[in-house]
C-alpha cells in the first residue's frame, strides 16, 4: 500500500519554507528579536513572590532570611525583566534606530523604576483584597481570596502591566494581561486606570477596554463590559477616548454592557444586570432592564404565565 505522507511530505515542507520568503509580518524567523512570552510569564511567577510571599514563595525559607530570599528573587527578576523589555524597547519608533547601548539604558531605567514601584503595587493590592473579602459573603478568608480568586489574580498582573504601560513599554504589559485572560477569562486592557478597592467577583467574561477610567470600591460581576461604543474607524482612533469612565462606589451587576468615551457612571449608582448604556447617568443613580414575561410550560393545558417585571428596589445579588 502507498504511503501518501511519506510521497507528498516533502513537496509541502519545500513549499513551507519556500513560503517564508515572501517577507511579510508573518515570515519573520528571527525568534531572538523578539519577547519572550514564556520568560515574561515565569517573570510574573516571580513577582507574585514578591507581591503576597506567605502565599507562593518556596516553602523552605525561614522568616529569619526573608530579606536574603526576596533579593534573590528581585535580583533575578531583575535581569530577566532588563533583557525583555530591552527586546521591547526595539518595537517602539523611538527607540527603533538607536544604537543598543542607548536601548539598554532605558531598560535598566524602566527596570529600576518599576521595582521600586512594587511597594505601591502592594498598597493597591491590599485594599483589593479587603474589596474582595468584605463584597463577598462566600468568601471564605482573605487567604483564601489571595490563594484562589481569579479576580485577585487577574487584578495583580493588571497592576504589574500598568507599570510598564505607563512607561510606554511595548508588548510587554498586553502579553502580562493577555496570559492573565487566558487563565481567568477576565480581559483588562493595561492601559486602563483602575482605583484603589476593586471589586471582580465570579469575572469570567469582563472586558476593560484601554481608556476605561474606574474610580475607588467599584464592583464588577461576571460578563461586564466596559467597551468602545464603535470601532469601525479602526486605527484612526488611536488615542482617543472610547471607553467609559466609572466613578467611585459603583456596582455594575452581570453581563451589563458600558459603552462610549463620552460615558460616564456617577458615583455610587447601580447597573443592574444585562443593562446596556451608551450615555451617562447622574450620581446616586439606579439603572435595571425591565424583565420579559416567563412563560412555563406545564402539564396542564393552559400556559402559565408569570410576571417578574423589577422594580426600582430589585438587589443583583449573584
Amino acid at each position: 500500500m502507498k504511503n501518501l505522507i511519506e510521497e507528498s511530505i516533502t513537496g509541502i515542507i519545500d513549499d513551507i519554507v519556500a513560503d517564508y520568503d515572501q517577507g511579510r509580518i508573518v515570515d519573520n524567523l528571527d525568534v531572538h528579536s523578539i519577547p519572550s512570552t514564556d520568560a515574561i510569564i515565569e517573570i510574573i511567577d516571580k513577582l507574585l513572590r514578591i507581591l503576597y510571599p506567605g502565599y507562593h514563595i518556596d516553602r523552605t525559607y525561614k522568616t529569619y532570611s526573608i530579606r536574603t530570599t526576596i533579593a534573590t528573587v528581585a535580583e533575578d527578576v531583575a535581569y530577566r525583566l532588563c533583557k525583555q523589555i530591552a527586546l521591547a524597547l526595539k518595537f517602539d519608533e523611538d527607540y527603533a534606530d538607536k544604537c543598543e547601548t542607548v536601548i539598554q539604558e532605558r531598560a535598566q531605567e524602566v527596570t529600576v523604576q518599576f521595582m521600586a514601584a512594587l511597594p505601591r503595587i502592594r498598597e493597591y493590592l491590599d485594599t483589593d483584597v479587603h474589596a474582595l473579602f468584605d463584597g463577598d459573603p462566600a468568601s471564605e478568608s482573605p487567604d483564601a481570596i489571595i490563594i484562589c480568586y481569579p479576580g485577585l489574580y487577574a487584578i495583580t498582573v493588571y497592576r504589574l502591566a500598568h507599570e510598564f504601560y505607563k512607561m510606554n513599554v511595548p508588548i510587554i504589559p498586553r502579553i502580562m494581561t493577555e496570559h492573565a485572560h487566558s487563565l481567568t477569562g477576565i480581559d483588562i486592557n493595561p492601559g486602563a486606570q483602575i482605583g484603589k478597592y476593586f471589586f471582580i467577583d465570579h469575572g469570567t467574561g469582563i472586558v476593560v477596554g484601554e481608556t476605561t477610567i474606574i474610580g475607588d470600591h467599584v464592583k464588577l460581576y461576571q460578563g461586564v463590559t466596559l467597551g468602545a461604543l464603535s470601532l469601525k474607524e479602526g486605527r484612526g482612533l488611536l488615542n482617543v477616548r472610547r471607553h467609559p469612565t466609572i466613578e467611585d462606589n459603583v456596582t455594575i451587576y452581570s453581563n451589563a454592557s458600558i459603552l462610549g468615551g463620552e460615558t460616564v457612571i456617577g458615583h455610587d449608582s447601580i447597573v443592574g444586570g444585562n443593562v446596556f448604556l451608551t450615555r451617562s447617568i447622574p450620581a446616586g443613580t439606579k439603572v435595571y432592564a425591565k424583565a420579559q414575561e416567563l412563560h412555563f410550560d406545564t402539564d396542564v393545558d393552559t400556559p402559565q404565565v408569570q410576571d417578574v417585571t423589577q422594580t426600582d428596589n430589585t438587589d443583583y445579588v449573584i
